[in-house]
């Protein structure tokens, strides 16, 4: 049953916070976490994982969940029908102040995606359409893991939104998630030689400057 699911259940961001608030100093494993969604969709194990990620200027927390994520998007992409976490992933912790840091930050950035979502064009979060979906948020995961500052937070967005227009049926959603993504990307693959290129140029001026001076 889906956390979205009208009645008692909660949301997957009440579900958050509802473990931030009874976590232990020394918080859950991956799969702790994975096991009180009580949810077997990939979209809510990727939208958690994306949280951190969207919040800027946390650091630490983005760098334990890149590759997790990225496992659960290429499992989506192959088609398989539920999450798993090796234990080299799954083991992995967020502490208390990690859970709720993600769970204040992602009551900021994304409460009002609560509200805004509902199920539409649904072809777009059938079993097909989710493969094709999973290849698309493999490439948004591999930039999380570049090392350059503020790099995961655009993805982060855009995995996110994607994946929660999956656990809604929210296809307009998930389309918004995916142009996020690929503007990201694609602003990536230019600006970053470019950039590379430009700090290797100042580097060798400096580096002159200092055998000349």
């Amino acid at each position: 049953m889906s956390v979205m699911e009208a009645g008692n259940e909660r949301t997957l961001l009440q579900t958050v916070e509802g473990m931030a608030a009874g976590a232990p100093e020394e918080g859950y494993s991956l799969r702790e976490i994975f096991d009180q969604l009580d949810e077997s969709a990939f979209g809510a194990g990727l939208f958690l994982l994306a949280l951190p990620c969207c919040i800027p200027f946390l650091y630490g927390v983005p760098q334990v969940v890149a590759l997790p994520m990225m496992a659960l998007a290429v499992q989506m992409a192959m088609g398989k029908e539920q999450p798993w976490l090796p234990d080299a992933l799954g083991t992995r912790k967020i502490n208390r102040d990690g859970l709720t840091a993600m769970a204040k930050g992602g009551r900021k950035w994304l409460g009002w995606i609560e509200t805004f979502s509902k199920p539409r064009l649904t072809t777009i979060t059938g079993p097909r359409s989710e493969r094709l979906v999973g290849v698309i948020l493999c490439l948004f995961c591999a930039s999380i893991l570049v090392p350059l500052p503020m790099t995961n937070t655009v993805p982060g967005f855009a995995v996110a939104l994607a994946a929660f227009g999956l656990i809604n049926k929210d296809g307009f959603l998930v389309v918004i998630g995916c142009l996020l993504g690929f503007v990201w990307v694609s602003s990536l693959l230019i600006l970053g030689p470019t950039a590379v290129l430009t700090a290797i140029h100042f580097g060798k001026d400096w580096v002159t400057g200092l055998v000349r001076s």
